[in-house]
Parts: C-alpha cells; sequence; structure tokens
C-alpha cells in the first residue's frame, strides 16, 4: 500500500513537499514514481526515482522539483519549487520492480493528493 500526503493549496511561486508512505512492501526493491493527472488531462510521469536511486523528471518541472526517498522510513519525497499554475493537479506515488528502470508495470498505487496553485 503507497499513501500520498502533503498535498494543498498555495499561490505561484510557492512550495510544497509530497511524501508517499509504503506499508506491506519493501520500498527499497522498487522504482518509485510521481505521477500527477489536471482535469481533462491525461496522467503523466513527473518524476521517478530507482532501487539505487537514479533520478528522472519531466522536462516542465527539471529543476523546479526534486525527488528523493528515506527506504529506513519507507518514504519517497517530492520537494516541488517554484509551483506554477499547470501544476495543478492530482499527484500520485507509484512503484514498479526495477533495476535502473521500472522492469515491471507500476504495481502498487496511492489515492493521490491534491496540489492547486492559484496566481
Amino acid at each position: 500500500q503507497l499513501v500520498e500526503s502533503g498535498g494543498d493549496s498555495v499561490q505561484s511561486g510557492g512550495s510544497l513537499k509530497l511524501s508517499c508512505a509504503a506499508s506491506g512492501v519493501t520500498l527499497s526493491n522498487f522504482c518509485v514514481g510521481w505521477f500527477r493527472q489536471a482535469p481533462g488531462k491525461e496522467r503523466e510521469l513527473v518524476s521517478r526515482i530507482s532501487s539505487i536511486g537514479t533520478t528522472i523528471y519531466a522536462d516542465s518541472v527539471k529543476g523546479r522539483f526534486t525527488i528523493s526517498r528515506d527506504n529506513a522510513k519507507k518514504s519517497i519525497y517530492l520537494q516541488m519549487n517554484s509551483l506554477r499554475t499547470d501544476d495543478t493537479a492530482m499527484y500520485y506515488c507509484a512503484a514498479c520492480y526495477c533495476t535502473s528502470g521500472c522492469t515491471s508495470p507500476y504495481t502498487y498505487w496511492g489515492q493521490g493528493t491534491k496540489v492547486t496553485v492559484s496566481s
């Protein structure tokens, strides 16, 4: 099970830190991705971190978002800075089996946490 938290309403330029907590899953064995879906839009991968700490980011968030993991706390984080109105979406974390990248579909999903950025 994955549970997201940290979503909130903020003004443009603000920051938020999302958390993804795992239970019943040995998170250190998984790649974990943060996805988002805005109303009327397709879900997109925002960032992903591998089991060995390799990270990827969508072009739209590079330089603004940072993904990290704390295996001891069974948690993955997404630090979001310089938020823009187009970052408004429901954010989900998901886990896939991996080496440096996913070797399976995303198997575990959280329920999402809402981020709203206003101008």
